[in-house]
């Protein structure tokens, strides 16, 4: 079988876990179900320009499609089960062409490669139906030691006060292209204008569960809401096929636009494919097998909720 076809094949079994898991839930999506979308505006400041000649990062500005969303699969679970947020941007290119970035309040991924991914989720799956035991959980650590990074992180993670007031990150990396053709390694971070705040466990207690969405759909309405978008510049040593790695804070950080969301959508517009690996001119996708494996799990996800 092709790689292709391999893909299509795990992304089927992949969805298929994740719904034995959290539950099947006609026209969501398979992961951050719940989530609403904002119209909004990018305004590239031109420092991207000796890196790449993606059309949205040159100097004009650029509209977009912005959902923020909570994680989960289950579309009635509370914004306070599940501490990790996601914020998907959707960039308008010319010739009615687009492109995605998909970020997270997680700066790591859990699995290494789509069939630890996979087996992951068998293991998940089977939790829910009371089958696994211990042993089963520390065999699942041992042969992927990776999740270890990812579990610690989510332990220290707490709920952000709003989608406002969160940093989100690309988790994985990507090659920005210049015009002389040099390729560039990057990782991407938004940095919101207001800050970042987060609950205390004693407060996260008290949190309604749609808070967020509740807070954002306010505060939208009183003032836009702001992020840069900041880059982190990759060296020869950091790893660009493994998104269970951080890279060094110490990586030089360039802030290449801005973000302004001025307006919620209506209900259509989360009908919005928000595929990370659709790249212009000027981009590409690195060599991370999980990165490359998500187009074909996107696409089979939006099938279904389509579908039904």
């Amino acid at each position: 079988m092709d790689s292709i076809g391999a893909n299509t094949g795990l992304a089927v079994r992949m969805l298929d876990d994740i719904e034995k898991f959290a539950g099947r839930f006609p026209s969501y999506r398979r992961a951050h179900a719940r989530g609403r979308c904002y119209a909004g505006v990018f305004t590239p400041n031109g420092n991207a320009a000796p890196f790449t000649s993606a059309p949205h990062l040159q100097m004009e500005k650029v509209p977009v499609i912005v959902r923020f969303s909570n994680v989960s699969s289950n579309p009635n679970h509370s914004d306070g089960l599940t501490p990790p947020k996601g914020m998907a941007v959707q960039f308008s290119l010319p010739n009615d062409k687009v492109t995605s970035l998909v970020c997270t309040t997680i700066p790591v991924f859990f699995a290494r490669t789509p069939e630890a991914f996979g087996e992951i989720m068998q293991f998940l799956a089977s939790v829910r139906t009371g089958l696994p035991r211990i042993r089963s959980a520390i065999n699942i650590i041992r042969k992927y030691p990776e999740t270890r990074s990812f579990l610690k992180v989510i332990r220290e993670t707490r709920l952000p006060a709003s989608y406002a007031m969160a940093q989100y990150y690309s988790i994985h990396a990507f090659y920005f292209i210049n015009k002389e053709g040099h390729r560039q390694a990057i990782k991407y971070q938004w940095e919101p204008d207001a800050g970042i705040s987060m609950f205390t466990k004693k407060e996260s207690a008290l949190l309604l569960p749609n808070y967020l969405d509740e807070e954002l759909a306010k505060r939208v309405i009183n003032e836009p809401i702001g992020f840069k978008l900041n880059i982190q510049i990759g060296q020869e040593d950091d790893p660009v096929d493994d998104p269970t790695i951080l890279w060094p804070y110490s990586r030089q950080k360039l802030t290449i636009g801005h973000l302004t969301i001025t307006d919620a959508l209506d209900s259509s517009a989360d009908q919005t494919l928000f595929d990370p690996t659709i790249m212009p001119e000027g981009i590409e996708c690195t060599e991370d097998p999980i990165l490359q494996f998500r187009h074909e799990a996107y696409k089979i996800s939006y099938k279904r909720r389509m579908d039904y």
